[in-house]
């Protein structure tokens, strides 16, 4: 059921809740919950070790990220296990816009859910939002980005409709957050990371018009990222570039969404959650970006800690030169101060060059067992990622197979024992190592 809307006058709503945030003391200020994607159940492990505080996953259907290898029903049930087990809270994505035919099974796959143990359903459509009020009343509803939730008046209807948290759009400014903040009592959670979509919180009919897959059911074939050139009715196979550029243009080409050095201004805003991006992305990148972020609120804790004001609180450099390590677009901090630019745009490739990659996940300890994930030589100097901001740097030195056989070269797919110079003690078994490969 969707309740009627009862908003208060405009300036009570402005000056609402402003109490809540208010003459803070450092005790007060809360450190947001770190929210990581799980692509997949290697990749909810990797956030999980890398310290996320929730992590939110997709079924095989009603998921906006269709592509993604996502989790059957018996995947879900051993995903939340895990994750409980580890004292991390598990969202579903349930956040398509839904048709009519999308609703036969939708009660029966809530029920599941909740008897699976979720922590929350993440919601955009208000027809499934009305079922699972109606259904599942006891799990709580986050309210997707895609709903698009971009003023105070809008954040307040939902509140209004039983939501507890809402995902605010990624076109909004600090200032427009802010005041997000102040009028609802809701839970309020923010992207901080990750793929930028060319329309608004990813409503788009792009894909559908050229390739069929419709995005707002999961299934987008990303045309904003393609290469684009312009043809003449009257001169067929003959192509002109948009701008000079041998490679072709890439028109709709966001950087990737980057606000680590944003970190204090959103903890002062009062934010509950900030999010990642990237259910689509590699293990390698999970783990990395949750570890960078995970070290970075810690970081920021510990300054509170001291007796630092949150306003006063500037993030070290190291913090900016790790995240730019896993950067495949280069990085905007989008509307956050200003509204982006051509600056804020790749027209020329679609990815950037990565000069690290990940190489291996620790599989085992004492000894050094590897998972191979991208290709690693004897005489490779690595980077083991712990749980501290900065790498542990060493070069390996002898490789084995597991039934002690000497190798020069480990290939994806591979399980070697290493040796490093200097020893790399201690380890943690789903550990991620990266290298410099440019």
């Amino acid at each position: 059921m969707i309740r009627g809307l009862n908003l208060p006058c405009s300036g009570l709503l402005e000056t609402m809740h402003t109490d809540n945030h208010k003459n803070l003391t450092n005790k007060d200020i809360k450190i947001p919950e770190l929210l990581a994607p799980a692509g997949n159940f290697d990749k909810m492990v990797s956030a999980i070790h890398y310290g996320a505080d929730a992590v939110y996953l997709g079924g095989k259907n009603y998921s906006l990220r269709a592509r993604a290898k996502n989790f059957g029903r018996d995947e879900i049930e051993k995903a939340i296990r895990y994750a409980h087990d580890h004292k991390t809270r598990v969202y579903i994505t349930v956040n398509i816009f839904a048709h009519n035919r999308d609703f036969r099974e939708m009660k029966d796959y809530l029920f599941f859910l909740k008897n699976a143990g979720a922590d929350a359903l993440i919601i955009s459509d208000p027809g499934i939002l009305s079922m699972a009020m109606n259904t599942t009343p006891d799990i709580p509803i986050h309210l997707s980005t895609q709903a698009n939730v971009t003023n105070m008046y809008s954040a307040v209807f939902w509140e209004q409709q039983g939501v507890k948290r809402i995902n605010i759009a990624r076109e909004l400014g600090f200032n427009e957050i802010k005041e997000i903040r102040m009028a609802t009592k809701a839970e309020i959670e923010v992207f901080v990371h990750g793929a930028l979509c060319i329309s608004y919180s990813g409503r788009c009919m792009l894909s559908n018009y050229l390739t069929g897959r419709d995005a707002n059911r999961g299934d987008c074939a990303h045309p904003c990222r393609y290469s684009y050139k312009l043809v003449e009715q009257k001169r067929p196979g003959e192509y002109f570039p948009v701008e000079e550029d041998g490679r072709g243009t890439y028109i709709f080409n966001s950087r990737d969404l980057c606000l680590i050095n944003r970190l204090p201004d959103i903890i002062s805003a009062g934010i509950d959650s900030i999010k990642i991006e990237g259910r689509m992305k590699s293990v390698g990148y999970t783990g990395n970006t949750v570890r960078i972020y995970r070290a970075a609120l810690d970081w920021i804790k510990m300054q509170l800690e001291q007796g630092t004001a949150i306003n006063r609180i500037v993030m070290p450099k190291e913090f900016e030169m790790e995240i730019d390590k896993t950067s495949t677009r280069g990085y905007t901090e989008n509307f956050f101060h200003s509204p982006p630019t051509s600056e804020d745009m790749m027209y020329n490739t679609t990815h950037t060059e990565q000069k690290f990659v990940p190489v291996a996940i620790v599989r085992g300890i004492n000894p050094l067992l590897l998972e191979i994930r991208s290709p690693l030589n004897a005489g490779d100097k690595i980077e083991y990622l712990g749980h501290q901001i900065l790498p542990v740097v060493c070069t390996v030195t002898e490789m084995f197979t597991e039934d002690k056989t000497p190798v020069k070269r480990a290939n994806p797919g591979n399980r070697v024992i290493i040796h490093t110079d200097p020893e790399l003690v201690p380890a943690e078994i789903n550990s991620i190592i990266q290298k410099r490969v440019r």
